[in-house]
């Protein structure tokens, strides 16, 4: 699993998830973006690249403890 945030040096949260996306071997890594950026259109920008999931800063413990519990069960 991959946690990540939207803003970064180098390049944004969705550009390094297309990055991640375009490597056959981490293709199907669970990507977990937190971030700042709270506006729907952010999210969808987000979706598209190819996140798993989105949660907005601040977040509480439980939050994090749940979307990763939901990213990482075996089905």
């Amino acid at each position: 699993m991959i946690v990540t945030d939207w803003n970064m040096p180098e390049m944004n949260g969705p550009q390094f998830v297309e990055a991640i996306r375009s490597q056959p071997a981490l293709a199907k890594t669970p990507v977990l973006m937190v971030t700042t950026q709270a506006a729907k259109e952010d999210v969808i920008v987000a979706l598209q690249a190819g996140v798993n999931d989105y949660l907005i800063k601040p977040f509480t413990p439980e939050a994090l403890k749940e979307k990763i519990n939901s990213l990482t069960r075996k089905p």
